[in-house]
C-alpha cells in the first residue's frame, strides 16, 4: 500500500467515504493499512478484543469502540504481536493503547486516541460485530476501513486506485 492512501481515496471517491474526525495518532509500523471490518465495543475491558486477535484476521481491521476512554489501555504488546501473527492488518482503537514503542516496531498498524500504562479489567464484558460510532464515522462489520498517517476512513465497499 502507498504511504499516502487517504488523500487520494478521498478525492477519488469523495461520494464513497467516511472520515474520522482527526482524533487519532498512529502507533504501528505499518503505517498505512485497510481492511474488512470488524468490530468490538466495549468499556475498559478488553476481554473481547484477547479473545479476537488468537483467531485468524486474515486481512482484517479489528475497530475497537472503548467509548473514548482515556483511563485504562485496551491493546498492549502482546495483542498487537498475536494480532500481527494471526494476519489482522491493524487495530483501531477509540481508546488508549500501550507499549507503543514496542508496537511501533512491529508490521501492524494500529490507531488509537493515546497511550497509558495502565491495562484493563478483564471481566468479559463488550459486544462483537455491532455497528458502533465515533469520531464522526459509522463503522459497519463487514465494511471498509483504512488508515495511514493522515487519519481513519471507512466505506461500505472495497476501495481501490489504479496507479
Amino acid at each position: 500500500m502507498r504511504l499516502d492512501l487517504l488523500p487520494d481515496l478521498c478525492d477519488a471517491f469523495p461520494d464513497k467515504v467516511q472520515v474520522c474526525e482527526p482524533v487519532f495518532k498512529s502507533y504501528g509500523g505499518s503505517i498505512c493499512y485497510g481492511g474488512k471490518i470488524v468490530t468490538i465495543k466495549c468499556f475498559e475491558d478488553n476481554s473481547l478484543v484477547k479473545d479476537m486477535v488468537k483467531k485468524r484476521g486474515d486481512g482484517k481491521v479489528l475497530v475497537v469502540d472503548g467509548g473514548g476512554s482515556l483511563r485504562h489501555a485496551l491493546c498492549g504488546d502482546l495483542l498487537a504481536g498475536q494480532a500481527m501473527a494471526n494476519g489482522w492488518e491493524g487495530v483501531i482503537v477509540n481508546g488508549c493503547i500501550r507499549d507503543a514503542g514496542l508496537i511501533g516496531e512491529m508490521t501492524i498498524g494500529v490507531h488509537a486516541l493515546a497511550t497509558i500504562p495502565l491495562r484493563s479489567a478483564n471481566e468479559g464484558k463488550g459486544e462483537l460485530n455491532i455497528p458502533v460510532r465515533f469520531a464522526g464515522v459509522t463503522f459497519v462489520p463487514g465494511q471498509y476501513v483504512y488508515a495511514d498517517l493522515n487519519g481513519v476512513l471507512a466505506s461500505e465497499t472495497p476501495l481501490s486506485l489504479n496507479d
